[in-house]
């Protein structure tokens, strides 16, 4: 397993947007969580961690190449498992033709666009995700022209892949994100 600083070291490497290094710690942090909660080992843990953290490596770079430039020429050479490279495969599957199959591709497929339109939400307030609540976020997601750019199906679908409720998904993410 790559260690988590040279994750992170690459992460900053091909990524310089703020705000796009905040989302994919996010993610980091989201798949992580679950991780724990399905009562992984430490390298599992690990390894979800790293998978939600370099998620998103080629897309400020090479957007239009996204995912394909990171798990075909940036992360096989690295010495990252193929787990990761088929995670980060599975996450974009109109860009890849792979779906997401396995319990940690379903999760980062999960985790990705509602983390974005989560923080999208936490802007808003005052408090970010302090005192959020779950109503909040399926009430914005409703409002078609906020944070138009995230795909409320992929949301649906990713809910659907774990089996868990929408709002049973936004309760477990927002204590997660509280933490960050």
């Amino acid at each position: 397993m790559v260690e988590r600083n040279i994750s992170l070291n690459l992460l900053y490497k091909y990524i310089q947007s703020e705000s796009l290094r905040h989302h994919c710690v996010m993610v980091a942090a989201a798949c992580e969580a679950y991780a724990i909660s399905l009562e992984k080992s430490k390298d599992e843990i690990d390894l979800w961690w790293t998978t939600g953290l370099l998620h998103d490596l080629d897309w400020e770079k090479y957007p239009d190449e996204h995912p394909n430039k990171a798990v075909d020429e940036i992360l096989p050479g690295m010495s990252y498992e193929e787990e990761i490279i088929e995670a980060i495969k599975a996450h974009a599957p109109e860009r890849t033709g792979k779906h997401p199959e396995t319990e940690l591709e379903r999760y980062l497929f999960a985790c990705d666009e509602i983390s974005g339109f989560m923080h999208a939400v936490s802007l808003m307030r005052p408090q970010g995700f302090e005192g959020m609540k779950a109503k909040s976020v399926t009430k914005k997601l409703k409002t078609a022209n906020f944070a138009a750019n995230v795909s409320r199906s992929d949301i649906t679908k990713g809910t659907e892949l774990i089996n868990k409720e929408l709002n049973e998904h936004i309760t477990f993410l927002i204590k997660v994100f509280i933490q960050l």
